[in-house]
This record gives structure tokens, sequence and C-alpha cells, in this order.
């Protein structure tokens, strides 16, 4: 019964089977997105769009920046925009239900072209590729998140531009994360480098991450360690998305485990984009999700209700 299957590894799917493809290959990678997002909330797609030259420029240039001083980073660093922009330094970051801070740094890079409220970006002066790679990596991301979230509508038996007009000019982030090296003798008890949590958003796409750790708990309580291939970009379902769905399409637990003790003196990057929608997105679960086998899980609100619950949650905002 398909309800009970178990994935040892995450499907692969190639995006373009969707963007190019004759129909009954677009309808197919709809029912195979769905199912594995109805399943483990995870898959691994090619032909999304990166250039493996713009993903080796962009992890160069943010090792460039993470390997800068401190004092040049928090020139970065803007409390005041609750994390959404800019640099947020070391142990800045709890995960829900969790007393310790993740491991890592990070910088968000948001809309290029910001509308209304929405703050400009801050991007390094002294390292002005990674400003350039960033951006040009969120406008790729968003454009294959985009495709991805009209394949989801086709699944969902949603009309296709359903979402197009909730995440334009939404409130997507890209994170440039660096897990920096750790001593074994002084890391906290308890501490890793991201405790197990699942992503606010609609859907996250990670590009190839530069070393492994990451792990995606499955139903039946096994983690599962994600390996991507360097040309794949690995998505997976947000709450948003779980919440609009009333859990049929599922936002997965997933964590980010240090590496053996030999390994821990090494860095990790990863850069992961949030899709995010606009803050007034209704996230009622839709009644087509809603059934006397499925009754409706969640409380009613708005994209920017949720996302603000869950900053403060994560001690990114007061």
């Amino acid at each position: 019964m398909a309800g009970e299957e178990l994935y040892n590894e995450i499907p692969s799917l190639d995006l373009s089977d969707f963007t190019t493809g004759e129909p009954d290959r677009k309808a197919k990678f709809v029912q195979d997105l769905g199912r594995a997002f109805n399943q483990i909330g995870f898959v691994a797609i090619r032909n999304h769009g990166l250039t493996s030259e713009l993903t080796t420029r962009l992890y160069e240039s943010a090792k460039t920046f993470f390997s800068s001083p401190d004092a040049l980073k928090q020139k970065y660093e803007h409390p005041e925009l609750n994390g959404q922009r800019g640099y947020i330094g070391k142990g800045k970051e709890t995960a829900k239900g969790f007393k310790v801070a993740d491991l890592k740094e990070f910088y968000h890079i948001g809309q290029p072209e910001p509308e209304g409220d929405m703050p400009d970006n801050v991007l390094p002066q002294e390292v002005p590729e990674f400003g350039e790679a960033t951006v040009v990596a969120y406008r790729t991301l968003e454009n294959a998140g985009k495709q991805l979230l009209r394949a989801i509508a086709l699944y969902l038996e949603l009309p296709e531009t359903y979402f197009d007009d909730k995440v334009k000019n939404g409130d997507s982030i890209l994170r440039a994360l660096h897990y920096f090296p750790l001593d074994p003798t002084s890391t906290p008890d308890g501490a890793v480098r991201a405790a197990p949590h699942g992503d606010i958003n609609l859907i996250t796409l990670l590009m190839g991450a530069s070393a492994d750790g990451l792990e995606v708990l499955r139903r039946d309580g096994k983690w599962i360690g994600i390996t991507a291939l360097p040309d794949q970009v690995v998505v997976n379902v947000g709450d948003m998305l779980d919440r609009l769905t009333n859990h049929k399409l599922k936002s997965t637990i997933h964590q980010v485990v240090n590496p053996p003790r030999e390994k821990m003196n090494q860095s990790r990057y990863s850069i992961p984009f949030f899709m995010h929608p606009r803050a007034e997105m209704n996230l009622t679960s839709l009644e087509s999700c809603i059934d006397t086998q499925h009754p409706k899980i969640y409380v009613d609100m708005t994209a920017g209700e949720f996302l603000n619950e869950r900053l403060i949650e994560l001690g990114l905002k007061k």
C-alpha cells in the first residue's frame, strides 16, 4: 500500500520534465513530486538552472566573507531587522524546543528589488563577488521554486498558477551558512550544527552542501542521510505548505549532525533558499485536504503571523 512506503534515499527528479516535457512527462513529474512530498517530504532535483560555475563562485565568495575578521562581519549585523537581512553571528539561533544555540553563523539575502516596507539587502562592500553571486543565485532558485510550486498546485488539483501571485515579491531568503570548525574538547554538551527542526516556509531549495551531515527523520523514526550529487538541489516541504495542505504534504524534521571527531576541525558551508510567500497569504488548510480520515489539525493564520510566531521561538525576534 502506498501509504506505507518508506524510502531508503530521497527520490531524484528532473525539473525539465515539468518545464519542457510533453504532457505525460509533465504529469508524471507532478505525481512523483507529490508522492515524495506526501511520503518523506524531500526530493533531489536536476536541471534547476544553477550552473556549476555560479555554485563555485557562490561557495568561494561565501568562504572569503566568513573567513574575514569578526569586526568586518559585524559591520553587516543589523539586529533591528530580526535576522532577516545581513550577517547573523555565532550562537544567535536556537532550534524550537532546544536550549543550546546551533553552532553556526550565517548571512541573509532577501528580494533584490524590495517593494513596500521590505528591507533592502545589506551586502558586504569588501567582498563584492559575494553580493553578486548571492543575488543571481536568489533569482535562479526563486524561479526554480516557482516551477516546483506550479507542480505542487497541479498535484493538489489547484490551478497551475495558484501560488504565482502569493510568492511574487515574497519574503524568500537565501541563507549562506558557515558551520565553523569545532574543538572536540570545548563544544558544549548537546550543541549540534543544526538541531532537529522543520523549516518555516513553503519549500526549501538547498544546493549541494560542501560536506555530509544532513539527515532526515523517516516516519518510522529512522534518520537517513541525504547525499545529493553536485548537480542536484535538495528540495523539502516547509511548515507553511504542511499547514496549507493539512499535513498531506509533510514538513519533515531534519538535522545537521556534527562530523566525526577527526573531521570536527573542518568548516561546512551550506546555502539553502527558503521560499516564502507574501505575509498576507492565507495558510488556512485547503478544503480538498480535509476529510473524515484527515480532520483539520491547524489553526487558521496568515503566513506573516506564522513567521512572526516562529522568529520569536527561534530567538531571532523579541
